[in-house]
């Protein structure tokens, strides 16, 4: 079970990700779509156009992590936005 602490933000890019990106092309996106500093321990995610993919972004004290889920059935179910 992950255990997730109390206070964590998590941010869904609701838009088409290309699932090449790494560490710093995801950093990035975080910086100029959410208009927030990867480096502060939030959740950032991403899905491909097929929602099929989904990688999570997220920095602790020691550096970058990655979490990369491939379904080999079905897709995710992206959450409704709200409009800015």
């Amino acid at each position: 079970m992950l255990m997730l602490p109390s206070g964590l933000k998590v941010f869904v890019l609701n838009e088409p990700v290309n699932m090449h990106k790494s560490f710093d092309g995801l950093a990035a996106l975080a910086q100029s779509e959410f208009k927030k500093n990867a480096l502060n321990g939030d959740l950032f995610v991403f899905f491909n156009r097929p929602c099929n993919k989904v990688k999570v972004l997220q920095f602790d004290r020691t550096g970058f992590s990655i979490w990369y889920k491939r379904l080999e059935k079905g897709r995710f179910r992206l959450p409704k936005m709200q409009q800015k």
